[in-house]
C-alpha cells in the first residue's frame, strides 16, 4: 500500500510515472536493455529527450526563442552559474528564505549584489513586496517558492532589468509568463521527477561574452551548442521527467493541476486556521500551496502527532529544523486523498486532545 508521502523532497510522483519508469528499468522500448544501459547517443534517448523537451515547451508555453537545458548538479550548481554567465558588473536579489540566500552568497563570488529586499528580519515569514528594483543591474534573481518557510510568490514583479527565477519547488504547479523572465531553473525533484537533472529556460539573447575565464561546463552557452548533451545527461532522470510530464498532460496540463492544487491547499489551509490545537507560521497572503508549514500551538504534542501520523501512512511532514512543527508538501503528483488524511487526522488529533 502506498504511504501518504507528503515530503518536502525528493516529492511523490505520480503512480503512471513510476510504472513506466519501471519498466524501462527492466527493458526499454522492447530493446531487450534497460534505460540504465542504453547510449545516450543512440536514437531510443534522442527520442526521449526531445519528447521531454516538447513536453515542457508546450505545458509552460515557451516562446521559441528560447533554449531548455537539462543539467546537472542541482538547482544549487544554477546558483554559481547564473553569476559566472550573467554578472558582469552587479546583480540584484531578493533575499525571501534559506535558498535565495545561498544564491546571493554564490553572487558575492563574481561580482557586487545588491539585496533589493529581505523577510529574513521575521525568519522568511513572509514574501518582500513593494522593493525598487535598480536599473543598474544586470539581472533580478528572485525565488519563486520557499520549500522551508513555506511562502510563495503570488505575483511576479514587473523587472525592467533581465528576470531570474529559481523554481524549484512550484514549477509546473501553475500557469506562468515565460516571456517575462529570462532564466528559469528548477531542480526536477519536486514537481517534475527525481533528483539527478535540473531544468533551466533560458531566453537565448540574455548571453554575452563575460570578461572572466568560464570553465566549458559551467557556461549556458556550452550546453545550448551541445543539446544538453555535451557529456553524458543524467539519461534514466530525464526519462522520468519526461513520464511525469506525460502524466501532468493527461490530466489537463498546468492549468488543470493548478486547479487541483489550489483544492488541495484550500482544504488543508482551512484546517489549520479552524483547527484549536494548530497554527499557521508564516504570513496569510504568502501561504504556498506546495508547501504548508504549521504548528502545534503546545509543542509538547509533537512527538505523538508525529507518531499517530505514521500510523496512519502519513509521511514526511516533520518541519525544517529553522520553523520547527510539521510542513505538508503538497507537489502535483500529492493526491488530494493524502491532504484529506492528513486534514482528518488533525481533526481526530484535536477531539482527542481537548
Amino acid at each position: 500500500m502506498r504511504k501518504h508521502n507528503l515530503g518536502a523532497g525528493p516529492g511523490v510522483l505520480p503512480e503512471s510515472a513510476l510504472q513506466k519508469s519501471a519498466a524501462a528499468a527492466l527493458d526499454f522500448n522492447n530493446i531487450g536493455m534497460s534505460i540504465l544501459e542504453i547510449s545516450h547517443r543512440s536514437k531510443d534517448f534522442e527520442q526521449v529527450l526531445e519528447n521531454t523537451t516538447s513536453l515542457v515547451k508546450e505545458l509552460l508555453g515557451v516562446p521559441d526563442n528560447y533554449s531548455i537545458l537539462f543539467l546537472q548538479g542541482g538547482a544549487s550548481t544554477q546558483f554559481a552559474m547564473v553569476p559566472m554567465n550573467l554578472l558582469h558588473t552587479k546583480a540584484a536579489y531578493v533575499d525571501s528564505g534559506v535558498w535565495a540566500n545561498k544564491a546571493i552568497k554564490e553572487a558575492k563570488l563574481f561580482g557586487e549584489v545588491n539585496v533589493v529586499a529581505s523577510s529574513k528580519d521575521q525568519n522568511y515569514s513572509y514574501i518582500p513586496k513593494n522593493y525598487v528594483i535598480p536599473t543598474d543591474c544586470d539581472y533580478l534573481h528572485i525565488t519563486s517558492n520557499n520549500t522551508i518557510y513555506g511562502t510563495q510568490m503570488s505575483a511576479f514583479p514587473t523587472s525592467p532589468i533581465p528576470l531570474i527565477c529559481d523554481m524549484s519547488s512550484d514549477i509546473f504547479s501553475r500557469p506562468v509568463d515565460v516571456s517575462k523572465f529570462d532564466l528559469i531553473y528548477a531542480g526536477a525533484q519536486k514537481n517534475m521527477g527525481p533528483a539527478g537533472v535540473t531544468l533551466v529556460i533560458i531566453k537565448n539573447d540574455i548571453l554575452k561574452e563575460v570578461k572572466r575565464v568560464v570553465p566549458t561546463m559551467m557556461r549556458y552557452a556550452t550546453h545550448i551548442e551541445g543539446g544538453s548533451m555535451y557529456n553524458t545527461p543524467p539519461v534514466f532522470s530525464i526519462y522520468v521527467c519526461m513520464a511525469t510530464l506525460e502524466w501532468l498532460k493527461s490530466i489537463g496540463g498546468v492549468s488543470a493541476i493548478e486547479k487541483i492544487n489550489k483544492q488541495k491547499a484550500e482544504l488543508f489551509y482551512n484546517e489549520v486556521d479552524t483547527n484549536p490545537l494548530f497554527t499557521g507560521t508564516c504570513a496569510v497572503e504568502d501561504r504556498s500551496r506546495m508547501n504548508a508549514c504549521f504548528l502545534l500551538k503546545n509543542p509538547e504534542l509533537d512527538e505523538e502527532f508525529l507518531k499517530q501520523a505514521k500510523a496512519h501512512g502519513i509521511i514526511g511532514i516533520k518541519g525544517h529544523r529553522s520553523v520547527g512543527g510539521f510542513r505538508a508538501s503538497m507537489y502535483n503528483a500529492a493526491p488530494l486523498e493524502s491532504v484529506k488524511a492528513l486534514t482528518d487526522l488533525m481533526k481526530d488529533f484535536a477531539l482527542k486532545t481537548a
